[in-house]
Order: structure tokens, then C-alpha cells, then sequence
């Protein structure tokens, strides 16, 4: 049997009904338990971006733990992951990456809160946090085996999917469309620097994505909103087609074969998740690194990451490819996507699309090196991190040279059986996530009113 149709019975298994409706599920859960707090709270989570005061202790600032978090989050699912859920499941994909990520925000602020709140360090006195300890420290040792079961699913995702082989194929292959160079090339280029810079272990990592994480999606973000401008007329259109399609299928055309609701749905959510990681378990284990003492203050800020990552950048490259009519044709992959920026700007747009993708699909490598490292230490102490870097490199190399099918079907599967014990323990501690925001809440509020009564003492002397 065909090895692609083998991967793809498993893919459909594991993202079946089941865990589709257990992850929007447990995202709908947690923002009714949380009153809306992704809504009514956002002003306050993008203000502490810039203002948390980095009291406690942590590895890094909570700056540089969302930056790692970013890092990992915002790659390939934001270019290539939505121009694969389009291609596949028409522009009616993007709503529901849109509804996957406003639930997943509830779900990436429990996240973050839970994996301050039970974070400890290992053997090297660094900090040890995620969902693996949140599951064994907050359900009870009794659940180890679902720790486990989460931590031995972290590594596989590293070593085979989002960590490593989507973004290096899609570094070499859209730098080999744009400038001819060979796919050796740019790997040894790629595996050089993933080398360099991870071996300096998460300050290294957190300092690099400190820098680039900021530039590149101001970047990105600057080229989608260009090709908006030159297709403005057609933006209405784009809007009401994504809005049609999400309920109603897409019908042929072009070189688009169409897609049933049911398409739609699954490929929205599953490359929503791909993309911005809420319900993963994967970005609370930067999360827990963070200089904080309010556990509920870094899970706002973790929030703002699938704000960025999903309700910006993947709209941005999800209506570009929609008022362009790229979406339509033949072309998957990066390749449609940079179809879509040709349209506007044929002179550079595949160069820009190409020098934007592997900022982005770098910076994920990056911080999945690190993801993947906490859950080895996990499993087998301090002794594995440097079997396991010398492994991921090793991987990173060989990531190249696979086949685009295989990659991101290997990649969903192991992200799904990630998610299963990770959203268990997110419903099963819903209780805690709730009593910390009340708790960080009423600080805010005292907070506020003695600003407010030393503002007005001020004024009245």
C-alpha cells in the first residue's frame, strides 16, 4: 500500500470528530468558565507585553518566553499551513481558523497560567514546566502516565513534525523557486546556524527570537496588507466568499477541484492549531521560563501569541490568497502562496515571500528545539539534552529532502496525539485556572485604585 495513503488513514483517525470537537470544545468550555476573558482582557494582555514587571523567578523575561513561544508558533502554518488549509478546504477554511483560534486563545491563556503555577527546575537548575508537569503535579502522580504520554508525544513532534521537517522543506524549497539554489545548499546553510545557536541552549534561543520575532512579522505583516492595497476593490468579495464557503462548501473552479463543509471545518482547525499551537501543550513550556509571580499574568500574555500569530498573520496570507484568486489554481504549498504575492508584485514578490518564509520557518525550528529538550529532560533527566540537540540537528539535515505529502501528515499526526492529554488536563484543572485569574484580577483592581488615589493626592497637594 501506498505509504502517503497509509499516513493519510491515520491522519483522519486522529483528527476525526473526536479530538476536532474536544479542542474547540475545551476552548468554548474555558472562555465560558473565564467570562470572555479573551475578549474583555485583551487590552490588558497586549499592554503587558510591554509592561509586565519580570518579578519571580525564570529563565527569561516574559518578553522572551512569548518571543520563544512566537518563535515556534508563527512559521510555515502562517504561509504555507494556510495556503495548505485553502487549497484543500476553499476559502471557507479561514473562518473556521479564525473560530479555532478565538476559542484557542481561553485555551493558550489556561495554558500559560498552569504551567507557571506548577513549574519547578531540574538537575541543571533550569526552569522544567509544561503541560507534563502541570498533569502530574495538578491531577496527581496517579496521571504520570499522561504526562509521559504528552512528553514522548512533544519529542516525536519535534523530531518529525512541526519542529523540523515542514520548515526546512519549506525553507529550501521556496529559496530553490526563488534563486535556483540547490536543496543541499540551503540545508547544510539552515543546519549550520539551527547548530550554532541552539547548542547555547534557551537564553541563546530566547535572544534571537527576541530580535527577529518583532521585525519579521512587522515585516510580513507590511507585504500582505501591499497586496491587499493593490486588490483592494476585490476585499469586500473575498470577505463574503470566506464567509459563504464556511457554510456552504466550495464548488469547482479553476484548477480547484472543490470542498465540502466538512473539509472546510477540518482543515481550518487542524491548520489553525498547526499554526498558532492552542491546546498543543507546546507553548506553555516557554511560558513556565518566564520572570513572573502571577501565574495569570503570563497566561495573558501567552494569549496575545494566538492573537498575533492566527487573528493577524494567517488573515493577512489568508486574503491575499483569496483576492488574489491564487487560491483557485493548481499551486499548493509555498508555491500558491507565492503566486499570490507575484500577482501584486511581480519584480520581488517571490523574493519577499521567500526572505519572510525563512525567517519565519527558522525561528520555529528554533523553538521547538526547545520544546522538545524540556520533554527529553522530562522523561530522561538532564544526562539526554545533548543526545537529543545532536538528534535534532541531525534531523533538521534530513528534513529537506522528504516529500511534501508525507511532511505534513506525519506532522498532523503527531500534533493530534500531542493535544489529547494536554486538553484533558486543561479541563480537569479548569477549577485552578479559574481561581488564579480571579486571584491576579482583584491584585489588578488594587492595583488600579492605589494608582488612581496617588494620582489624586498628587493633584490635591
Amino acid at each position: 500500500m501506498d505509504f502517503v495513503k497509509v499516513l493519510d488513514s491515520i491522519d483522519s483517525l486522529v483528527w476525526g470528530p473526536p479530538l476536532l470537537i474536544l479542542l474547540v470544545g475545551t476552548g468554548i468550555f474555558l472562555t465560558v468558565r473565564l467570562n470572555l476573558l479573551q475578549v474583555l482582557r485583551l487590552p490588558l494582555a497586549l499592554k503587558l507585553i510591554f509592561t509586565a514587571k519580570n518579578e519571580g523567578k525564570g529563565d527569561v523575561n516574559s518578553f522572551g518566553a512569548l518571543c520563544t513561544a512566537l518563535a515556534a508558533t508563527v512559521g510555515t502554518g502562517n504561509i504555507v499551513g494556510v495556503a495548505t488549509a485553502v487549497s484543500a478546504g476553499g476559502p471557507g477554511a479561514i473562518f473556521w481558523m479564525w473560530m479555532a483560534a478565538f476559542f484557542g486563545m481561553a485555551t493558550k491563556y489556561a495554558e500559560g497560567l498552569l504551567a507557571v503555577k506548577f513549574r519547578g527546575f531540574d538537575a541543571n537548575g533550569q526552569v522544567a514546566g509544561g503541560p507534563m508537569h502541570y498533569i502530574e503535579q495538578g491531577m496527581g502522580v496517579k496521571y504520570r502516565p499522561l504526562a509521559v504520554m504528552f512528553a514522548a508525544c512533544g519529542v516525536l513532534v519535534a523530531f518529525f513534525g512541526i519542529g523540523t521537517f515542514p520548515q526546512v522543506n519549506a525553507i529550501v524549497e521556496s529559496v530553490r523557486l526563488t534563486t535556483g539554489t540547490p536543496v543541499w545548499v540551503t540545508a547544510a546553510v539552515i543546519t549550520t546556524l539551527v547548530a550554532l545557536i541552539t547548542l547555547g541552549g534557551l537564553k541563546s534561543i530566547a535572544n534571537v527570537s527576541s530580535k527577529i520575532i518583532p521585525f519579521m512579522a512587522i515585516f510580513y505583516i507590511v507585504i500582505c496588507a501591499g497586496v491587499l492595497i493593490v486588490f483592494a476593490d476585490k476585499l469586500p468579495g473575498a470577505i463574503a466568499l470566506i464567509l459563504e464557503n464556511a457554510f456552504t462548501g466550495t464548488a469547482a473552479t479553476g484548477g480547484f477541484l472543490g470542498a465540502t463543509v466538512m473539509m472546510a471545518i477540518r482543515n481550518g482547525i487542524a491548520r489553525g492549531v498547526f499554526s498558532n499551537e492552542s491546546g498543543l501543550g507546546s507553548a506553555p513550556i516557554a511560558a513556565a521560563a518566564a520572570k513572573t509571580k502571577w501565574p495569570a499574568e503570563q497566561g495573558l500574555i501567552s494569549m496575545t501569541g494566538t492573537f498575533i500569530d492566527t487573528i493577524i498573520i494567517c488573515t493577512m496570507t489568508g486574503l491575499t490568497l483569496v483576492v488574489t484568486d491564487a487560491w483557485s489554481t493548481e499551486f499548493k504549498g509555498a508555491a500558491l502562496t507565492q503566486v499570490a504575492f507575484a500577482s501584486a508584485f511581480p519584480e520581488f514578490g517571490p523574493l519577499v515571500l521567500t526572505v519572510g518564509l525563512s525567517l519565519f520557518a527558522f525561528t520555529t525550528i528554533l523553538g521547538w528545539n526547545y520544546y522538545g529538550e524540556r520533554c527529553c529532560e522530562y522523561l530522561f533527566g538532564v544526562k539526554s539534552i545533548k543526545p537529543y540537540r545532536c538528534i535534532f540537528i541531525a534531523l533538521v539535515a534530513a528534513g529537506a529532502f522528504l516529500k511534501l505529502e508525507a511532511i505534513w501528515l506525519i506532522a498532523d499526526i503527531v500534533n493530534g496525539l500531542m493535544a489529547i492529554p494536554n486538553l484533558i488536563a486543561l479541563l480537569a484543572l479548569s477549577g485552578v485556572v479559574v481561581k488564579e485569574t480571579q486571584l491576579y484580577l482583584t491584585h489588578v483592581k488594587e492595583q488600579e485604585q492605589a494608582n488612581s488615589q496617588g494620582d489624586s493626592s498628587r493633584k490635591a497637594s
